[in-house]
């Protein structure tokens, strides 16, 4: 069986890609989803995506991430593109719905488009729980999504 090379986060390597990533960060908790751009953003710049190759869109909630990337993927030539929101678990069944609702709308523009669209959106029980996956004690998943951004960039330019 014919392996292919798994992609280094090497610097140099990505600056000479010419990576171009698209962010699109919801404006719902804020609080959340800031730290979570912050760690996604930094993390693309340490490893070689130049400033101006990144471009970042708000959104008014975490719903609304399933529209506007499918609008960037249709408009405009992304490597990839990061979804940033935050939902965090009530007392009604609409926590459920949106979970639901977002995953499966992301999923689709993955398979539509040929950009990946990266889930960043976290679904937790409470607020102390988003801030510990968002650069608290469960470390930050935009960080974790800027690497996958940047290794899923890689793979789809190397089969083009």
């Amino acid at each position: 069986m014919k392996r292919y090379p798994v992609y280094s986060l090497d610097p140099k390597k990505i600056k000479n890609a010419n990576l171009k990533i698209s962010i699109l960060v919801s404006l719902w908790n804020r609080e959340i989803t800031s730290r979570l751009y912050k760690g996604a953003y930094d993390t693309l710049i340490q490893l070689g995506v130049f400033k101006e190759k990144i471009k970042t869109w708000e959104v008014p909630g975490s719903y609304e991430l399933i529209y506007a990337s499918k609008k960037i993927a249709h408009c405009f030539h992304f490597d990839s593109i990061i979804a940033i929101g935050s939902l965090i678990q009530g007392e009604t069944p609409h926590f459920e719905y949106l979970c639901q609702a977002i995953s499966h709308g992301i999923k689709e523009i993955n398979i539509i488009y040929d950009v990946p669209v990266i889930f960043c959106v976290l679904s937790d029980r409470n607020q102390q729980q988003s801030f510990d996956r968002s650069g608290g004690k469960n470390g930050n998943k935009g960080i974790e999504c800027a690497k996958t951004a940047i290794y899923m960039s890689l793979f789809r330019k190397s089969i083009k």
